[in-house]
């Protein structure tokens, strides 16, 4: 089998390379940001797909109130 096909994933990411420098270069004091701003690049991506999940269950949970008023107003 031909190792041309075999794909590797692993390494630091953008974003992980990004934290990186945004740490370094806190720490030379090059610049003078909150800690929070210097480690979004770590967090944000898990912040970001925890929004997505908590936005798909409220609109799940809108639609099926929606739905259960619909059935109610049909039985009456």
């Amino acid at each position: 089998m031909s190792k041309h096909n075999e794909s590797k994933s692993g390494g630091i990411g953008v974003l992980g390379l990004l934290g990186v420098a945004f740490v370094v270069l806190k720490l030379i004091g090059v610049i003078d940001w909150s800690w929070w701003w210097v480690t979004l690049p770590f967090w944000g991506g898990i912040a970001l797909v925890l929004i997505i999940i908590v936005a798909i269950h409220l609109v799940s949970a809108v639609i099926e109130v929606i739905e259960q008023r619909q059935r109610n107003n049909r039985r009456q």
